[in-house]
Formats: C-alpha cells, structure tokens, sequence
C-alpha cells in the first residue's frame, strides 16, 4: 500500500461496511487484511493495493470501480423515512449506514434545527452530502436529549438530530437503519437486565448499551391534590392519562394498574404526560421527574430506572459515534444532567455488550 493525496480519490469503504452491518475487525477478517488497514484506508490515508482492493469488494459484494472510484457518489437515492403527511415537506437529512434518509420536519425533535430543504412530495430530494454525513440521529423519549444536543454541537461542531420515541418505538426505528442510535428505558432495580433482554429479543446481540443516566418514574399530580402516597394514587378514583404500548412508562403504569383498565387518554412522551395532568385534562399519570418539576406538579416517586442508548457494533468507530461517547463522558456533560430533578449519574458512560 502507499500514500496518496486523500482530495484525488474518495472511497466508500466505510460506507459499504456499515451498511453490511460489519465493523472494521469483521471486514478485515473477511478481506484479509489487517484491522489497521481498514481503519487507514476508510480515512483515506491509505490507497490499497489492486489485490486489497479486490479482497474488500469482494468482501463488501460490490466492485472496486464503485468502491474506490475517483470522485464517487452514493448511488442510493434519498428517500423518506417514513411518509410525509404533507404534499409539500419540509425534511431533514442524514446518513446511516450508507443510506441517506429524508426526515419528515412536521415529527418535531426535542432539540429542532432548521429544515434542510422542502420537497413536493417526491421519494428522493437533492442533498447536502457533508450535512448528511455529519449528522447523527438518536431516537428517544429523555427530555433533557436537547442538551446533549447542544453539548454535542458546541464540543463537536456537528449537529444532533433528536426524534421522539418511545422505547420500543425507537428500537423498531434502529432495526430497520433509519436511526443511529436508540434511547430505552425499561429496566429497573427489580429487574436490572430488561433493556439488554429487549435489545436482545428485538435486534439480536450484536450490540452495546451506553449508560446515559439513571432517573426517578413516578406519579404527576395537581400541586393542589391531597394525595401523599402512590398506594393512595393507585386506590383513589383518578383520571388517568397513559402512554402507548412498548413505552417505559406505560410499562411502570401498567405494573401499577395490575387487571384495571388502560387509561383511554393517551399521551405521545413524558412532557405530554405532563401538560395533561397541569392542564387538568387528567388528574394524574406516569412520567419522570424533571417533566413534573418544570410544569410545578407534585411527583411521587415509584422507581429508578436505567435510561441506554443503543449502538448498532457496526458503528463503534463511525467518527460520530465516538465524540458522542467523548461528550457523554465529559465532566461538563455530566454535571449538567446532575443538576437535574430525578437524574443520577454515577453509571453515566459505561458501554457494556449486549450479549
């Protein structure tokens, strides 16, 4: 192998192995090369030699003309997420695993940068590549996602694109390569292993969980109610707002009902929950506590509950991935979510192997 110029060829190496759910040990081994190759050529440091080449795409199923090909460009049209609701669509862009996705902007992100263009409806839309490639999209339901948003934007440069989702919600968008990263929160002290167990039954094992923070779940009610226990919320005839099927606190409220009816009132996350119960659409429901605290309910706590996000093992060393771990890490990031109502961050950064 020799040096080169990176600026007179553009490979795509990185792009392919992603997309094969491949990380750079698993496509080393395939090609036979070495891991420190993988990683030099996918940064453009390296040029292969013709028989390197030709081990990588055959590796990777594709040609060495489209892998390594002067000045080339994805050949995958971009296409919408999901569809738009509106014959004329505001979107954001991003890249996942070689893809480029449109995202729909009516589905608001808790952290919501301008739109990147407007389409009239159409499945694929012209692109700003750079944009699409620098951002990272995570799918979760934490309220406080929009400050490691802007953690991740001022330590890093590049944006963070936020969709709210439930837990299992989220994992369905991660299965199916829409998103980087997946945020849940279902597991607690009585049952420690549920997010690994979910991960597990829904994706398979080839997967980490970052430890985002620990926070308390409990019960929102009016400031002016007399209720001083969650056994006398549970025995007491409330008007209860729910949350959908697969989400952390639907499980939690559930648990509490036991054989009771769901609620019929729905809310879409935590904040939802929330703005129902100050707003008197409903006497009380199950949220975490930062969202009862900012809208002045009172809160009583049922459980600490584990909140992880999700990282396919093909993205570990995607550049983005890496200063998300660096900025979860950071004392500054850390201290932040301290500071917030019900937020714990003693196991905050550990990265463990769903196995």
């Amino acid at each position: 192998m020799i040096m080169t110029d990176p600026d007179q060829t553009r490979n795509r190496v990185r792009e392919f192995r992603t997309s094969s759910g491949l990380t750079q040990a698993g496509l080393a081994e395939r090609a036979g090369v070495s891991r420190t190759a993988v990683t030099a050529i996918e940064g453009e440091r390296l040029v292969p030699s013709v028989a390197a080449a030709l081990a990588l795409a055959e590796a990777l199923e594709t040609t060495v003309e489209v892998l390594f090909g002067r000045g080339c460009k994805s050949d995958r049209p971009a296409v919408w997420a999901w569809d738009p609701h509106l014959s004329t669509q505001n979107y954001w862009q991003a890249e996942v695993g070689g893809q480029h996705w449109l995202y729909p902007a009516e589905s608001a992100p808790m952290l919501t940068p301008l739109p990147d263009g407007r389409s009239s409806g159409e499945s694929s839309a012209s692109l700003l590549a750079s944009a699409a490639r620098q951002t990272l999209v995570i799918a979760c339901c934490d309220p406080a996602a929009g400050l490691l948003a802007s953690e991740y934007a001022q330590t890093v440069g590049q944006r963070m694109l936020i969709l709210n989702r439930s837990s299992r919600q989220a994992l369905e968008l991660l299965r199916d390569g829409k998103v980087h990263l997946a945020g849940l929160h279902l597991a607690t002290p009585d049952d420690t292993e549920r997010n690994a167990q979910v991960v597990r039954e829904t994706l398979g094992s080839d997967y980490h969980l970052l430890r985002v923070a620990q926070w308390q779940e409990g019960i929102a009610a009016a400031s002016s109610s007399r209720i001083k226990s969650v056994r006398e919320a549970i025995r007491s005839k409330l008007r209860w707002v729910g949350r959908e099927p697969g989400s952390g606190a639907r499980q939690c409220l559930d648990h509490l009902l036991g054989d009771r009816s769901t609620p019929r009132r729905l809310a879409r996350n935590h904040r939802g929950v929330a703005e129902a119960v100050y707003s008197g659409w409903a006497d009380a429901g199950v949220c975490v506590q930062l969202v009862s605290a900012e809208a002045g309910l009172l809160f009583l706590p049922i459980q600490e509950e584990a909140y992880d996000l999700c990282i396919p093992n093909a993205f570990l060393d995607d550049p983005r991935i890496l200063a998300l771990l660096k900025v979860v890490r950071s004392s500054n990031y850390r201290q932040t979510l301290a500071n917030l109502p019900g937020y714990s961050t003693a196991q905050t950064g550990n990265l463990v192997g769903v196995n």
